[in-house]
């Protein structure tokens, strides 16, 4: 079989289980459609999403969920003050071996490695323990007792903030953030959502969820969306998009310079590429256009862009800055 074929088998078995996955989730999570999406898109990109929202959403149930759903290997780090960076990566210790008598070190794994790591409130911990994770995002691998172990992939991080209690935290900086394809908020559920929730939650009910999508198929779509073409036109407008953020800009206007002291670096340029072919091929294109730019914009930017003091002042928030750019941009 030739290349070309397997490609356009793996696609039809993705896009399908993308439908499926969607169904099987629909059996616990109630709404979060988008949510849902974009964290696939960030899972098949081979990036990693920071989810922001109240407590209560189901954040840590969606993401198990979503992890056993994909037969993939689950694991939950609670970050607080004390924890140290070998809670994550994990830590070596002395054993004696009976029959010799001779002693050895032997490192024993962290919970970081996993498939999906879920990083429950990642700004309750100091930066030297938020950093052991960030590295093993960016590398891929991670560094303990001088031996470097490289992680089973996939490997997708996820990480969660409270928006509301700042008290006791010490917040991503810039740099940091920039590591995370996409940030994604979980709104509260609408009325009719939230009776559904109650009622689900309120009975007796065991929900038995089949695996759809295995890990060497997960890998093989990886490995397909780095071939996807895309048109020359559509990769400068999202090179246009995140070069219009930075306000010594050309493209800048001047409500950018204005409203923004930093804007987003070449990272949110690749991110809304990559992010555009997932999001084109689950949705059975086979190149991405301008609508899957748009549709990406906002999670890709949301955490990349530092507002001023006059945007605060004026009550502009990063949303209004993103319809403001794709007014400029686009229209």
């Amino acid at each position: 079989m030739q290349e070309k074929d397997r490609d356009v088998q793996t696609a039809r078995k993705i896009q399908q289980g993308f439908k499926t996955i969607k169904e099987e989730l629909g059996k616990v999570i109630v709404g979060q459609e988008l949510i849902i999406e974009q964290l696939l898109i960030a899972l098949f990109a081979r990036g990693h999403c920071l989810l922001v929202g109240v407590p209560g959403l189901a954040k840590t149930l969606l993401i198990r969920t979503l992890g056993e759903i994909l037969d993939l290997r689950f694991s939950r780090i609670q970050f607080t003050p004390d924890l140290m960076p070998s809670d994550i990566t994990g830590t070596e210790i002395l054993e004696e071996d009976k029959s010799t008598g001779q002693k050895t070190f032997r490192f024993i794994r962290g919970p970081v490695f996993a498939n999906v790591v879920l990083a429950d409130e990642i700004n309750r911990t100091p930066p030297k323990t938020q950093s052991a994770l960030l590295e093993a995002m960016q590398e891929y691998r991670v560094t303990a007792a001088g031996r470097s172990f490289d992680l089973e992939k996939p490997f997708f991080v996820l990480a969660t903030q409270n928006p509301i209690e700042q008290e006791g935290t010490y917040p991503l900086p810039e740099a940091q953030l920039d590591r995370f394809m996409l940030s994604l908020w979980l709104d509260y559920p609408s009325f009719d959502q939230e009776v559904d929730i109650v009622k689900q939650t309120t009975i007796d009910r065991i929900d038995h969820l089949q695996p759809v999508l295995s890990k060497e198929d997960i890998i093989h779509f990886q490995d397909l969306v780095r071939r996807v073409p895309v048109a020359d036109d559509i990769v400068e407008t999202a090179v246009r998009l995140v070069t219009a953020t930075r306000p010594e800009s050309e493209l800048a206007d001047q409500k950018i310079g204005e409203w923004i002291r930093w804007g987003a670096g070449p990272r949110a340029s690749q991110y809304l590429v990559l992010g555009a072919k997932v999001r084109a091929l689950l949705y059975e294109r086979f190149t991405p256009a301008v609508e899957d730019l748009q549709a990406l914009l906002l999670p890709v930017l949301r955490h990349r862009l530092v507002t001023s003091f006059s945007a605060e002042a004026e009550g502009v928030d990063v949303v209004r800055i993103v319809k403001h750019l794709q007014d400029q941009i686009l229209s």
